[in-house]
């Protein structure tokens, strides 16, 4: 047994390591990744992407092609390299940039991007409306793309594909090629397809990134196939923040390293696996791809590929780890449950009975040879949730009222072990959800530790108002019973068997109250207690006055009777007046909340200064505080107390 619990704690352990690897974030290493390769006279030269602002040793760079080591140096690309660098921003210039100010938010990103983008890259700018235009051909001649941008004038249409295939041309054919669309709405009219743009893409082996102004599904979805067909990524962004994105762009060229080494003699092959190793401040970057190579003077420069599914940087952890360390974890935690519960004892016979009674030698338990191997998890559960409670009185007690309370037929131990239940299996599903992100799987088992409480206190509720709503024609019916003749025991037992639920289930219990010693006012006040009613309190009151003073108690009954009755009329009647204020107020309270949900989802960068910016964070504060303000206020002039 001590084993299997061994086994079963390191299953969890496991588990838990697992989810966490599996949803850790990725090292720096996986910050590194091959964005060219081209071999001329020989010489092998590699460009390599890095974070911006990371601090290379360039003297410790090794590198190896197909596992062979090459005798590599590197320098930085600031400096210049004798790769060819080629950008292109492909910018939409359709009428329906001017809304919100995205037109002029996209020339000065373009601007931006014009100053931060090393020198020797040669930066074209390809428009499309309804018509395309290569408005600059590649150059160098920066002052030359920066009047060009502050020419842009906007047009009607959005000939998406046809302006990537125009961008495709425009980079040409040799060197590092990089284009950077721009766009917020889907195509509207080109001659080229999807397909067809994006297999020219691909064809080209050029990396395609593309920032999104907009959130609809389908202009999403199109840019997403054209950065996966360019095995680059969509930015969502606009405002001030599409100047960072586009220099974040820029300063990912500025920061390339360019490798380069001989390559081994002898080598012919047409594609390799190059694998480059930089040494930095922050550990090491490695970065591999399989790119097609060519030996020879006259080499083809050539593009290095990406594997599918992302860049190749060292080694990485499979997603499917994630849904593996989540099953371990569940098996793990489950069958640490059942392993580490203490199992009671079972139960003796006559004969052990007897024995046991008649020799008092030892204490009255079970003989080892009839204790079972094993007993069912649940029954293993139930023991070790009622030993808490044995420890815990307190909890013990709050548990059976709410149980009570709730009509539930659930023992306090059972509903413990499903509270538990639910709180683990939310945080299984959050872990699920967010991908191993701790925070998100903790904010779902809060709500799944909520939700019992919610759903019981529901239930209770319900409950008691089915109670308070019978409650003056059961009176009425125990009032006729007891001036028939009827003892107030055999009174209640007309309400158990003919009297509604849940009313009838409850003198049962009275009943059976009485029946063991406990006075029948008591036992009725038990009935108050379970549903916090001050109705029925009323009439217990009068109940224990009859009973110490004298008097008709069915005429007294008929009283409260009618006064509910009175009460739950005017109970009904301000509610009724009183409805239109409650609505008022409800929509009131929910309508800046709604609105504020409804403009981020459609329009985010309508509210990006009131999250972004010192005087918006002081409207929003100040805002929620008036908010909660009205919400009070609302809430206690509709609230009235019969």
């Amino acid at each position: 047994m001590t084993r299997r619990r061994a086994a079963a704690v390191l299953a969890g352990f496991l588990g838990l390591v697992v989810l966490l690897l599996a949803g850790a974030p990725a090292q720096a290493s996986s910050n590194a990744t091959i964005a060219h390769a081209e071999a001329d006279s020989g010489r092998l030269q590699v460009l390599v992407d890095v974070p911006p602002g990371a601090r290379m040793d360039l003297g410790g760079v090794t590198a190896s092609l197909d596992g062979t080591s090459l005798d590599a140096t590197a320098s930085s690309a600031r400096a210049g390299t004798t790769v060819e660098r080629t950008a292109i921003l492909a910018i939409d210039t359709s009428d329906s940039m001017s809304q919100q100010g995205r037109f002029a938010a996209a020339k000065q990103a373009a601007l931006t991007y014009l100053k931060a983008v090393p020198a020797d890259v040669k930066v074209g700018i390809v428009t499309f409306d309804r018509l395309v235009s290569v408005a600059l051909p590649p150059t160098t001649d920066r002052s030359r793309a920066t009047s060009v941008v502050d020419g842009l004038t906007l047009s009607r249409g959005t000939h998406l594909y046809d302006g990537l295939l125009s961008a495709v041309s425009a980079a040409g054919d040799t060197g590092q090629r990089s284009i950077l669309v721009l766009s917020d709405g889907a195509d509207t009219g080109s001659s080229a397809t999807m397909s067809s743009a994006a297999g020219s893409i691909h064809s080209a082996n050029a990396l395609v990134d593309a920032v999104s102004l907009g959130r609809q599904a389908g202009n999403m979805q199109a840019l997403r196939e054209i950065a996966s067909a360019g095995h680059g990524s969509v930015i969502q962004s606009s405002g001030t923040a599409l100047t960072t994105a586009f220099r974040h762009e820029a300063d990912v060229l500025a920061s390339q390293i360019l490798v380069s080494a001989p390559l081994p003699a002898g080598f012919s092959g047409n594609q390799a696996t190059v694998k480059v190793t930089l040494p930095s401040n922050q550990g090491s970057y490695v970065a591999s791809a399989l790119a097609p190579i060519q030996g020879g003077a006259t080499a083809t420069p050539t593009v290095a590929l990406p594997p599918p599914g992302g860049p190749t940087a060292g080694w990485s952890i499979p997603g499917w780890t994630l849904y593996a360390g989540i099953a371990i974890l569940a098996i793990g935690l489950v069958t640490v449950a059942v392993l580490l519960v203490p199992g009671k004892p079972a139960p003796m016979t006559i004969a052990d009975r007897l024995s046991e009674y008649t020799s008092r030698t030892r204490p009255v338990t079970a003989p080892e040879h009839h204790k079972p191997a094993t007993e069912p998890v649940l029954e293993q559960a139930k023991a070790a949730a009622a030993g808490v409670l044995e420890r815990n009185q307190g909890l013990d007690r709050r548990l059976t009222q709410r149980l009570a309370a709730a009509g539930s037929e659930l023992k306090p131990s059972e509903w413990l072990l499903v509270h538990l239940g639910v709180v683990v299996v939310a945080l299984l599903l959050g872990a699920l959800v967010g991908r191993g992100n701790i925070i998100i799987a903790l904010l779902f088992a809060v709500v799944g530790f909520v939700l019992p409480i919610v759903y019981l206190r529901w239930k209770a509720g319900k409950r008691r108002k089915s109670f308070n709503d019978a409650l003056p024609e059961v009176l009425q019916l125990l009032a006729g019973a007891l001036s028939a003749g009827l003892s107030l025991p055999q009174a209640v037992d007309t309400i158990v068997r003919e009297g509604p639920d849940p009313i009838a289930d409850e003198f049962k219990r009275v009943l059976v109250e009485t029946r063991i010693g406990l006075s029948v006012e008591d036992a009725f006040e038990g009935v108050a207690d379970r549903f916090d009613s001050k109705d029925f309190r009323w009439v217990v009151m009068a109940i224990r006055i009859q009973r110490q003073v004298g008097g008709n108690l069915a005429e007294l009954l008929t009283t409260v009777a009618g006064t509910m009755r009175e009460r739950a009329y005017l109970r009904r009647q301000v509610n009724a007046l009183a409805a239109e204020g409650k609505l008022s107020a409800w929509i009131l309270s929910l309508l800046p909340p709604a609105v504020t949900g409804f403009v981020m989802l459609t329009q985010p960068g309508y509210l990006t200064p009131l999250f972004h910016t010192a005087f918006g964070l002081i409207i929003l504060v100040a805002a929620v505080l008036w908010l909660c303000v009205g919400v009070f206020w609302m809430s206690r002039m509709v609230k009235v107390e019969i």
